[in-house]
């Protein structure tokens, strides 16, 4: 009985929210990484640097940074439909104002602002998403949501692109057009937010009596089964041993990312592509070997009901990838090893989410996934200055991404030998904290 209410739940649930999640998170990264494609001509336009373009990109991170722990304990407080629309309408106005960026100044500040509209989003998703799945669904749920990314890149790519072809048009230059036509979707699927989201499972009138009543005890049982094992408070949670190294390991990944993400079209470009478009079209390549590899590997994880290990293998492909498109700089091999490295990239995130629910419930589970969330993130702002001032400074980019792979290297490392989390919820039972990893 127990097993045809979970499944006919948990249909109606993914079908519910899984695909307005995905379309948010797509909007939320166009509107984050769009600023890749207008470098190609918005540097040149406003006579920045490599070093300071990147300074500036990142900046959005130092917002993200500062706001994203409040954000989400607000949300947490008074309910996720409310507070993710507000998040959507102001970065999706934020965004569109990109456009009235004048120098390296106005850019880098606007995009700070934006870091600080969009605070608390993806923590905030996760958050939520803990509200309405078991355990052993965690890590599909969360690679559903970031397949997203894959179609802000992959998608928004060419569409970038072929906004920045529209130079001239109602006298504005072509990357002006591209922020203003991508900022606006996303004020709008913010103010849907209020009409689709739903806060907690008893709310939620498209189940059954019965289906409420069997998701309502399933995550209160675990949740028990994890605060049996030990109840963290707000501020304990945050600053536990194993949060921090989750957020050194997701430092690791996101500088490599990040500063991979950001100068993809110009290493492109660097190759010897002079098309636009072409760059555009080339740069989705990545982001679908990325892609695959986020779904398929969020599915295995769940299905092995293991994290760490499966985290240790994507780190390393990570690492591979950057070394081999570093050594092979100025040549094609350097697009497949960027492919490679998107693989061990985005193959880790599933994995990587499913941890912090291991251990945290409550207010400390809110303000610890987004403690994670934002020093991971301040990877977003070293890893572009970084790749941009050894561009600067050598006249390639190859320095940049063998710097990179040194971070994934790094979160290999911590998670080989320091990231051992019991499951609590495995089977439904506590497992003692001395017990092996499952």
């Amino acid at each position: 009985m127990d097993a045809a209410l979970e499944k006919s739940a948990m249909r109606k649930i993914y079908l519910r929210l899984l695909p307005f999640a995905f379309v948010a998170y797509s909007l939320c990264y166009i509107d984050r990484i769009n600023a890749t494609f207008a470098g190609l001509t918005m540097r040149g336009d406003l006579g920045m640097s490599a070093a300071a373009y990147g300074f500036a990109v990142g900046t959005f991170y130092w917002g993200y940074f500062l706001f994203e722990v409040p954000s989400n304990l607000i949300l947490e407080k008074f309910g996720a439909r409310l507070w993710i629309a507000r998040i959507m309408i102001t970065w999706g106005v934020l965004a569109a104002l990109t456009a009235a960026s004048t120098g390296t100044t106005s850019f880098a500040i606007i995009r700070f602002l934006l870091g600080v509209a969009e605070a608390g989003f993806f923590p905030g998703m996760v958050l939520y998403f803990t509200y309405w799945f078991p355990a052993q669904h965690h890590a599909r749920i969360v690679s559903g949501i970031l397949a997203g990314f894959v179609v802000a890149v992959a998608g928004g790519a060419p569409i970038s692109t072929a906004l920045l072809s529209l130079d001239g048009m109602f006298n504005l230059r072509g990357w002006q057009i591209m922020y203003i036509a991508e900022g606006i979707p996303t004020v709008i699927v913010g103010v849907a937010t209020l009409f689709i989201m739903i806060d907690k499972p008893e709310q939620a009138k498209f189940l059954t009596a019965e289906e409420k009543a069997w998701l309502i005890t399933k995550l209160a049982s675990e949740r028990q089964a994890k605060e049996a094992v030990r109840r963290f408070g707000l501020w304990e949670g945050m600053f536990n041993p194993k949060v921090l190294l989750l957020a050194l390991n997701y430092f690791g990944i996101l500088t490599a990312s990040l500063g991979m993400l950001f100068f993809i079209p110009q290493i492109i470009k660097s190759i010897g592509v002079s098309n636009n478009m072409t760059v555009g079209w080339l740069t989705m390549l990545p982001y679908i070997c990325g892609g695959i590899s986020l779904v398929v590997w969020g599915r295995i994880s769940d299905r092995m009901r293991e994290r760490r290990w499966n985290l240790l293998a994507a780190c390393i492909v990570s690492t591979v990838g950057l070394v081999i498109a570093g050594v092979t700089m100025g040549s094609w091999w350097a697009l497949v090893g960027m492919s490679i490295a998107a693989i061990g990239f985005y193959g880790s995130k599933g994995p990587f989410w499913a941890m912090p629910p291991m251990f945290l419930t409550g207010t400390a589970a809110a303000a610890s996934l987004a403690w994670i969330n934002s020093l991971g993130n301040l990877g977003g702002f070293f890893g572009p200055w970084y790749v941009g001032a050894m561009k600067d400074l050598t006249g390639s980019f190859a320095g940049g991404l063998l710097g990179l792979a040194l971070l994934g290297f790094i979160a290999a490392t911590v998670a080989a030998f320091f990231l051992h989390i019991p499951d609590a919820t495995k089977d439904g039972r506590a497992i003692p904290a001395g017990s092996p990893a499952a």
